[in-house]
C-alpha cells in the first residue's frame, strides 16, 4: 500500500506542477457558467433560464470534453515511461507491474476527480451567489450527481487511455488511437445507433434497442443525468434518449463501475504481457 501511495503522490505532484488540475477546473467552470448565462443566445435569450436546462446542456457538452481530457491525460502514462527508458528502471525496484499501473492510475484519477469537483463545484457556487431564486438543495443534488457521474466517466476514459498505453509500442500511436477512440464513442457510436434505427426498422426490437446504448459509457453518463432531470419535473423532452431504459440511477452508476473495473483489469493484463516483450 505504501508503494502505491508513493507512486500516486508522484503523479499527483506532476499534475500540480504541470497545472493540469487548474486548467481542467477552469475549463469546466467556464463551460458551466457560460451555458448557464449564455446558452440561449441562439434563441435570442441572454441570462439564466433554469437549472434543469443548464444541467441538460452541460451534461451533453461534458460528454464531449471530459473523455478527450482523460484520454490526453493518460495516453502516454505507460508507453511514455518505456520510451524515456524509465520503465525498466522502475521494474528493478520491489514493485510489481500491477502496483505500478494501479499507483499511476490512482494518482491521475485523483487529479482528474479533484479538477472535476473543483470546476463544477465552483460553477454551482457561482450560480447560487449570482442568481436569485435558486433552490440550493436542488442545485446541490443535481450538481452533486453531475460531479459523481462525470468523475466516473473521466476515470473510464482514463482507463481506456491506459489500455492503449499498455497495448501500443509508440507514444505517437497511443495519441492517435486515443483520438480515434474519442471520436468513436462521442460521435460515431450514436450515428451507428441512428443508422440502425432508420435503416432496419422492421428487423429491430425497439424495446431492447436503448440497451445498446449501455455499450457506450458516454451515453450512460448522459442518460444518468437526464434521468435525474426527469425526476426534477423537466417538461421539455430531454428524456427522449433514455425513455426505453428501466435501470434507474443506481443501475446506470453500476454500469459505469462495470466499465471502469473491466478496463482497469484489461490494462493490467496488457501491461504485464507487454513487459515480457521488453
Amino acid at each position: 500500500m505504501r508503494t502505491l501511495l508513493i507512486i500516486a503522490r508522484k503523479e499527483w505532484l506532476d499534475g500540480i506542477r504541470n497545472r493540469w488540475i487548474l486548467a481542467i477546473a477552469l475549463v469546466l467552470w467556464a463551460m458551466a457558467v457560460g451555458l448557464a448565462y449564455f446558452g440561449g443566445v441562439a434563441s435570442g435569450l441572454v441570462g439564466f433560464t433554469s437549472i434543469e436546462s443548464t444541467l441538460a446542456s452541460l451534461a451533453s457538452l461534458a460528454v464531449v470534453i471530459l473523455p478527450l481530457i482523460a484520454l490526453m491525460l493518460g495516453h502516454d502514462a505507460l508507453i511514455g515511461e518505456a520510451e524515456r527508458g524509465t520503465l525498466l528502471l522502475l521494474m528493478t525496484y520491489p514493485l510489481s507491474p500491477g502496483q505500478l499501473l494501479t499507483g499511476k492510475f490512482a494518482g491521475q484519477a485523483l487529479m482528474l476527480a479533484a479538477a472535476t469537483g473543483l470546476g463544477f463545484g465552483s460553477a454551482a457556487l457561482t450560480l447560487l451567489l449570482f442568481t436569485d431564486g435558486l433552490d440550493a438543495v436542488l442545485v446541490a443534488r443535481l450538481f452533486g450527481a453531475l460531479i459523481l457521474s462525470a468523475i466516473l466517466l473521466g476515470w473510464i476514459f482514463l482507463a481506456m487511455a491506459y489500455v492503449l498505453s499498455a497495448w501500443v509500442s509508440e507514444k505517437g500511436r497511443a495519441a492517435g488511437a486515443s483520438l480515434l477512440l474519442w471520436f468513436f464513442f462521442v460521435v460515431v457510436f450514436d450515428l451507428l445507433m441512428l443508422g440502425l434505427l432508420v435503416g432496419l426498422p422492421d428487423q429491430l426490437d425497439f424495446a431492447s434497442l436503448p440497451y445498446l446504448m449501455l455499450l457506450n459509457p458516454a451515453d450512460v453518463f448522459r442518460i444518468f443525468n437526464l434521468e435525474l432531470l426527469s425526476d426534477s419535473d423537466v417538461k421539455t423532452g430531454v428524456m427522449a434518449a433514455s425513455s426505453g431504459l428501466a435501470l434507474g440511477s443506481a443501475g446506470l452508476l453500476a454500469c459505469l463501475l462495470v466499465w471502469l473495473t473491466a478496463l482497469v483489469g484489461l490494462a493490467r493484463f496488457l501491461f504485464q504481457r507487454s513487459l515480457t516483450r521488453i
